[in-house]
């Protein structure tokens, strides 16, 4: 869209009416965090002026608030499970209308293809969808994924409009070993913002880490380490997703002082929790509600974050901006009444209003490619009767490292449900190759059966988790036979499945309906013993990404994060007792 400047100018000025005025409004300020009485002037899609004004159209607002658009700055689009397009149909209703995305997940299962889909199915949305490139295709070389993307690859897609940076730099061993590959993308971003990814990194490593260029973090889980990477220059994303859910933690480093440098992201975020809590309103719900002046709330909600990426007509109520608007009622619910997006009306009570952009979906199909698949695959060699476990953090995508005695049968490790210990496998599944990694989990609760997911960050490889090999192997097979999916099976029966076609990642049916399976699939989850504390197959999910610490598990088995090794599971000398001298 071509802004209209000699149009917006008149109009500015009072010399000629505007193509639509929202009339009788109480206007957010961005640039001065306050709400004063007046009309907005929309012109060809843009803000022409705040203050009195007439249009050839005219919408009494009655005292209405009237904020910026909201932005997310930094979201995964395929998280939700749904197209891009029944994603922007649920979040555009909530209020957001640019989201910063970054496609890794589907990179990972398709790799250059992924990325033209996601931005060829966002082209005609009421979303305005900014794409970050996938830093990380493989996210390590301790798995397998679909793909490989170097620099090379990447740098075509720069030349896409929307296209405006690099995303998060998870590798962050190879930006400190100086790593020719890693800075080859560096270098390619050139000036372009830079997302970063850096769980538990700080003092030299962490500021070495920034010099690369890196200027944002969404993977802060204390105080002193946000404040840390604010005192730094990072912009700091406060991150409330399905899984990781780091606002209220983080919100004491808010102030007056240091809010210019933070924003709001969702990451990841389920079905369920859109329809049922929101997008970044919900963000902004919880942070005002927990004492966050409304002012700061909303800055973090949109300009800070358009500054953050160089979006120079997003984020405001001002002249020149494109007029991405919302109208509340009050400031308690944070549900918006209207939704502009490019001054036309885009949701109106909870409901988006035509959403219905057409895509080819064939390159994004058929991504299921298992080799064999049986019983032995799933045997767990025990060397001693110490295992190295996986621990769960409830509310975190860290995990514990633990040492746990652990029942051995014939040689080989099995699951203990009664002590919360279950087995965990990875399934490569873009190559056939037939590699699977096998280690052992606690804290999920599972009592009964097996889930499994080809969602599983961030090479999207089949993971499943259960308590015997047969509903194991049934969860791999059934998951196989819909092309990738969410699975829940017990005692030799599939008790729920949600299809995943489009690259094992996004159904290809409506929202409504997606949201029904799953909260099904849900309940299924916890009647198998899955504990409250957890979103069942978004915690699956996570436990197969070796870039956040402690464990985690691929289809090249058991990885030490902090170490980038694959590491046994049976323990053979105890880190405690070694410690001890013993």
């Amino acid at each position: 869209m071509q802004k209209p400047l000699q149009d917006l100018v008149a109009v500015a000025a009072g010399e000629k009416p505007a193509d639509l005025v929202l009339k009788n409004a109480q206007v957010f300020h961005v640039f001065t965090g306050e709400f004063l009485p007046g009309d907005v002037a929309i012109q060809g899609g843009y803000i022409a002026g705040v203050g009195r004004y007439s249009g050839r159209e005219e919408v009494d607002l009655k005292g209405r608030y009237l904020t910026p658009g909201f932005i997310d700055g930094h979201v995964h689009l395929e998280s939700g499970l749904v197209s891009p397009t029944e994603f922007a149909r649920l979040v555009v209703a909530a209020g957001t209308t640019t989201v910063i995305a970054d496609p890794h997940e589907i990179a990972n299962v398709v790799g250059e293809r992924g990325i033209q889909f996601i931005l060829d199915a966002t082209e005609d949305l009421p979303l305005r969808v900014y794409v970050m490139l996938p830093s990380c295709v493989p996210a390590s070389p301790l798995e397998q994924s679909g793909a490989d993307l170097s620099a090379q690859e990447l740098e075509p897609f720069l030349k896409h409009p929307r296209v405006i940076g690099l995303g998060e730099v998870m590798d962050f061993p190879g930006v400190l070993n100086q790593d020719e590959a890693v800075f080859a993308k560096l270098r390619m971003a050139g000036n372009r913002p830079i997302d970063g990814h850096a769980p538990g990194l700080e003092g030299y490593a962490l500021t070495a880490y920034i010099a690369a260029g890196i200027g944002s973090d969404h993977e802060c889980v204390t105080p002193e380490q946000a404040l840390e990477r604010l005192r730094q220059g990072m912009y700091l994303m406060l991150r409330e997703g399905s899984a990781a859910k780091n606002l209220l933690q983080l919100l004491p480093v808010v102030t007056p002082k240091t809010a210019w440098r933070c924003m709001f992201v969702t990451d990841d975020r389920h079905p369920e929790d859109l329809v049922n809590l929101g997008h970044i309103n919900h963000l902004v719900r919880l942070a005002v509600k927990e004492g966050l002046d409304v002012s700061l709330a909303l800055q973090m909600a949109s300009i800070n974050a358009a500054n953050c990426f160089g979006l120079r007509d997003v984020g405001a109520i001002a002249p020149g901006y494109r007029a991405d608007l919302l109208a509340f009622s009050d400031l308690v619910s944070w549900q918006p009444e209207r939704v502009w997006q490019n001054g036309v009306l885009a949701a109106e009570n909870g409901q988006a209003l035509q959403v219905n952009a057409r895509v080819d979906e064939r390159i994004v199909r058929d991504t299921m490619h298992l080799a064999r698949v049986d019983k032995e695959q799933l045997r767990l060699p025990a060397q001693s009767p110490i295992a190295r476990v996986i621990g769960l953090i409830p509310g975190q995508l860290v995990t514990e490292d633990l040492e746990l005695p652990v029942k051995v049968v014939d040689g080989a490790f099995i699951a203990q449900p009664e002590k919360d210990i279950i087995k965990l496998a990875v399934w490569e599944r873009h190559k056939g190759s037939g590699r699977v990694g096998v280690g052992l989990l606690r804290g999920l609760g599972l009592k009964r059966g097996a889930i499994a997911s080809t969602v599983a960050h961030d090479s999207h490889n089949l993971v499943v988790a259960g308590v015997n090999d047969e509903d194991m192997l049934l969860a791999v097979r059934q998951a196989e036979r819909m092309q990738g999916g969410l699975v829940a099976v017990a005692d030799g029966l599939v008790l729920g499945s949600l299809p995943l076609p489009l690259a094992g990642l996004m159904a290809d049916r409506e929202v409504e309906w997606v949201q029904e399976e799953l909260a099904i699939l849900q309940t299924v989850a916890r009647d198998l013993g899955i504990r409250p504390d957890y979103d069942p197959f978004m915690t699956l999910a996570f436990l197969s990404l070796p870039v956040i610490p402690e464990l985690k598990l691929t289809d090249a088995g058991l990885v030490d994060v902090a170490s980038a090794k694959i590491v046994p599971v049976s323990v053979l000398q105890s880190r405690t007792a070694n410690s001890n001298g013993a």
